[in-house]
């Protein structure tokens, strides 16, 4: 099978970057790989795994999309590339252990690996072993499904034993405290569903572990600071300067010798490159990712690029662009323009990709949200907080949907979503 394209990865760059050029040159020409059947914007996966957002209404299908956006979908996951001649080994699917896809292979013109990042563990031990990283929706699925478990078995507890349960989240960055407030929301949901004996801040214990001195560390001080005080209003325990040393199945423990009981644990310290990238021949950064020119271009291959958190992409000032959704957005844009031109047969812009940084928002349930927006002047910045906060919030996924549905569907796609939370339960039940 032979594509123009063949773009690896179906997370927010790379489904984006397949949905527009789909649309200009249709399925014979564009191509995206994906290890999964649905898509699901991965910065809403921590609503998934505290069951505010049900994943089988928010998914979306990859073949309904390639369908829709004129592109062709190949289900299987990425095990081997010939840099030199571009072709890729697509792997054998299997479901239920019966044999579903044989191996294939692609050959491809132009190459975009787009296939994000996984958790990094820093090697702390039990850590893979015991925690729940949110990489992916099986993960916030199998998170959701324990914690339901878990406070059903609390509602039966007897007199011997503690109600509740102690949930522990491993990194103070925005997945970790976005993570931590909208359980802390969905706690009073589950009570009031129910679970009557159920005092949410007395029997669903949070704890936040920060190896750093503040939470939020990337972003300003005053947002750290609205989000520290937010976080203390949900009766959510934070502790920073903590350096977690070894995870058991029913504690954590950290560098002072302190112990913290633990039911369901989260691990949201850090990312790192796919393993998978050591064994495609390209040229890697120090900490794994895939080196790119400011152009997204793998220095010695002609024709293959990468995007998003895999690609060590330079900036302006040196720096590697942060792996963020929004520089995902970004890449995916221009290489859309690159890979139009080249198909077309024109010679294509020589100009470098630019990160811009239009600020950071972080989440704290369907009430509020705190965060930075940048203005169009080098350095300045406006602090936002409160509901104005948290539509600006949800209008990123919004424009998310519109990249990949197209305007008229995003907008009845959010009309039906608002209709159908007026008759569902708050939370995912079941």
């Amino acid at each position: 099978m032979h594509s123009e394209v063949v773009i690896v990865g179906g997370g927010a760059g790379g489904l984006e970057l397949a949905c527009k050029l789909g649309r200009q040159f249709g399925p014979g020409r564009v191509t995206l790989v994906d290890s999964r059947l649905y898509h699901i914007w991965k910065p809403s996966l921590h609503e998934v795994a505290a069951g505010t957002l049900d994943v089988h209404q928010e998914g979306l299908s990859y073949q309904m999309l390639a369908h829709d956006n004129a592109f062709r979908f190949v289900y299987g996951p990425l095990t081997a590339l010939d840099p030199h001649t571009r072709r890729l080994t697509i792997g054998a699917v299997q479901e239920g252990g019966q044999p579903v896809l044989p191996e294939r292979t692609l050959d491809a013109d132009h190459v975009v690996i787009a296939v994000g990042s996984v958790a990094n563990y820093f090697g702390v031990p039990g850590a893979a072993e015991h925690t729940i990283a949110l990489n992916a929706t099986e993960d916030a699925e199998h998170f959701r499904l324990t914690l339901l478990r878990l406070l059903t078995v609390s509602e039966n507890q007897s007199a011997d034993h503690p109600r509740g349960l102690d949930v522990v989240i491993i990194g103070g960055g925005a997945t970790g405290v976005e993570l931590a407030a909208e359980l802390r929301e969905a706690s009073r949901v589950y009570a009031a569903y129910g679970l009557r004996p159920l005092v949410p801040q007395r029997d669903v214990r949070i704890t936040l572990l920060e190896g750093a001195p503040r939470i939020l560390a990337p972003l300003p001080e005053r947002v750290a600071s609205a989000a520290l005080k937010l976080l203390e209003q949900r009766a959510v325990h934070v502790v920073t300067d903590c350096r977690v040393t070894e995870i058991g199945p029913d504690q954590v423990k950290d560098g002072k010798g302190n112990v913290y009981p633990v039911d369901l644990c989260v691990w949201a310290a850090g990312i790192k490159a796919p393993p998978l990238l050591a064994n495609l021949g390209l040229p890697l950064h120090k900490h794994g990712q895939i080196e790119v020119d400011r152009q997204l271009r793998v220095p010695g291959f002609e024709g293959i690029y990468a995007l998003g958190d895999c690609a060590a992409c330079p900036g302006e000032d040196g720096k590697l662009v942060p792996p963020r959704a929004q520089a995902a957005h970004q890449q995916a844009d221009y290489l859309c323009r690159v890979l139009r031109d080249q198909l077309k047969g024109h010679q294509p812009p020589t100009t470098p990709y630019v990160y811009h940084d239009y600020g950071s928002l972080v989440s704290f349930g369907t009430q509020t949200s705190v965060g930075t927006l940048m203005g169009s002047l080098r350095g300045l910045s406006w602090f936002v907080e409160g509901f104005f906060a948290r539509i600006m919030y949800a209008s990123l996924h919004l424009l998310h949907h519109r990249a990949i549905l197209g305007t008229l569907r995003t907008g009845l796609l959010a009309l039906a979503r608002f209709l159908i939370k007026r008759s569902t339960p708050l939370v995912k039940l079941h």
